[in-house]
């Protein structure tokens, strides 16, 4: 199977998409503005203990306060805790972590009060995002991912990943690491690993110890908690190390920035890979030109229709997901035998159910209303199919089988907000009122702010992107509106068409990419 990695990098952040043969499986978008990432670290502050919850609440400069509960502080939260005192003692004195002292493991079972008090600076990473009403949730152990390798610190064991099967490469890692890791690190061989020479594992040990060293340093600076003191790496970094095999065919980037670091990431990581990273540089966005923009608008909305007509109704919940499977107007190839017909319809509800948790990163409890079935065989048929299916899925899931009112229930880890795009379309002219501005005056309005961006502004190239409709419509026939406005405000006009664009919507681009704002007052939504 043949995977493609898509990366549209635009002024309000990053998407990412991933298709397996040419099927949209994966969709990841970043806005700048989201800080609170998993894997960040922060030198916090203690706000308030709820001896109750066994929990606390720390500051680490967040809307809501994050969760850190007695179970997450980790076996070596004293030892942390006292290095941590060292550090901040004297912020000019270098301490290194060789040289500190390993205090008794945290026990298993204890109060948060015992821990922690009010007031007290800590460092936390983040396990999960800020979700719905709810801040981000934390955890002390510290942990430091590379692509081969988890470095965590003031632990001293070798872990290896029981993915590897074989007992000689197991022990042979086992061995490497233990001879070349730093004293008071501990570390956790990932799956990719196997098979990798010494040189390699040891290159991204001392990346990973070098990002420790740079936190301490940060942590020394930082006066006033809350601070963060580690950001993980941008996302498409990220998704790379986590996701990145010989199966990619190709990596297309639309920035030469993000294009060069993806480029030098995969260099270190697999040089033989190089040539597959490829930067986009036609006029259509680059999601459109690969087919995205349309399978994301076919595959978010509430309804998602699969093969033979069929279709999911997916609803979102504070406490959970639900998921109606529906046959809709879907031909019956047996009229007379309903049975088979809702096993064949459940089954491609599987696939397409599998599909749409990767897609839309749903986690916590989905709970799936499928089409009622009698004979026990067919029940299994599709609990295993979802099983099969659920495989290729990354994150942590259990699924149980059907109950005996139809029910599956499914749990999936769940770390950040499920994605959730708004993909039905509001007038850009009325905003819902239910009125618009003639359609026939729409290209009159286009040409007056042509004119006015070339000859008052004096911006004489530059991009107009249109709903594909619009944009055939100005283009159509041999003296086109479209050679028109070239002749008479000079050739550097380009109207491209834009499928994430609703309809009479507009937007007006320099060539330097910046977004030229020729809205009018009327036009603002209120």
């Amino acid at each position: 199977m043949t995977s493609e990695l898509i990366v549209d990098v635009h002024s309000q952040g990053v998407s990412i998409a991933i298709t397996e043969e040419k099927h949209l499986v994966e969709f990841q978008r970043e806005e700048q503005t989201e800080t609170f990432s998993v894997g960040n670290i922060y030198h916090g502050r203690v706000k308030k203990i709820m001896p109750g919850l066994n929990a606390c609440f720390v500051d680490v400069g967040s809307e809501k306060e994050a969760f850190l509960h007695y179970s997450d502080l980790g076996p070596q939260f004293y030892s942390l805790q006292k290095y941590l005192k060292q550090v901040t003692s004297d912020r000019k004195k270098n301490f290194p972590i060789a040289k500190a002292s390993i205090m008794p493991e945290k026990k298993k079972e204890g109060n948060i009060s015992e821990a922690l008090q009010t007031g007290q600076e800590i460092l936390v990473q983040i396990t999960k995002e800020p979700i719905n009403t709810k801040g981000p949730r934390l955890t002390c152990e510290l942990s430091f991912a590379g692509r081969f390798l988890i470095l965590i610190p003031f632990e001293d064991k070798v872990s290896v990943s029981s993915k590897i099967k074989s007992p000689e490469e197991r022990t042979r890692l086992k061995q490497l690491l233990q001879s070349i890791k730093p004293k008071n690190f501990g570390i956790i061989v990932r799956t990719v690993a196997e098979g990798k020479r010494v040189a390699e594992l040891d290159s991204e040990l001392r990346t990973l110890v070098s990002h420790w060293e740079a936190l301490v340093g940060k942590v020394q600076k930082s006066t006033k908690p809350p601070t963060m003191v580690h950001e993980e790496s941008d996302r498409t970094l990220a998704l790379l190390r986590d996701l990145f095999n010989p199966s990619y065919e190709s990596i297309h980037v639309n920035d030469i920035e993000v294009y060069k670091r993806i480029r030098d990431y995969v260099s270190i990581i697999a040089p033989e890979s190089v040539d597959i990273i490829k930067l986009y540089r036609g006029e259509n966005p680059i999601f459109d030109h690969f087919g995205i923009t349309k399978q994301i608008k076919s595959s978010f909305g509430r309804i998602v229709s699969f093969k033979g007509g069929a279709y999911l109704v997916i609803e979102h919940t504070e406490a959970l997901h639900v998921v109606d499977v529906n046959s809709g107007n879907r031909t019956r190839n047996n009229a007379g035998s309903q049975e088979e017909n809702a096993l064949e319809v459940n089954l491609g509800a599987a696939d397409e159910l599998a599909r749409q948790l990767r897609l839309r990163d749903m986690g916590g409890i989905i709970v799936v209303d499928f089409i009622d079935m009698d004979k026990a065989e067919h029940r299994q048929a599709l609990y295993e199919r979802m099983t099969e299916n659920m495989g290729r899925d990354r994150a942590k899931h259990n699924i149980l089988p059907l109950s005996k009112f139809g029910l599956m229930q499914i749990t999936r880890q769940r770390v950040r907000p499920a994605t959730n795009l708004e993909v039905e379309e509001s007038c850009p002219v009325c905003h819902g009122k239910g009125k618009i501005q003639p359609s026939v005056l729409f290209t009159e309005a286009l040409e007056s702010k042509i004119e006015t961006l070339v000859t008052t502004i004096g911006v004489k190239r530059f991009k107009l992107h249109v709903h594909p409709y619009v944009a055939a419509y100005i283009k159509q026939g041999m003296v086109s509106l479209y050679r028109k406005w070239q002749f008479k405000y000079g050739m550097g006009i380009r109207v491209i068409a834009d499928q994430k664009l609703a309809y009479l919507e507009y937007h007006f681009y320099d060539k330097d990419g910046n977004e030229v704002d020729m809205k009018e007052e009327s036009e603002i939504k209120k």
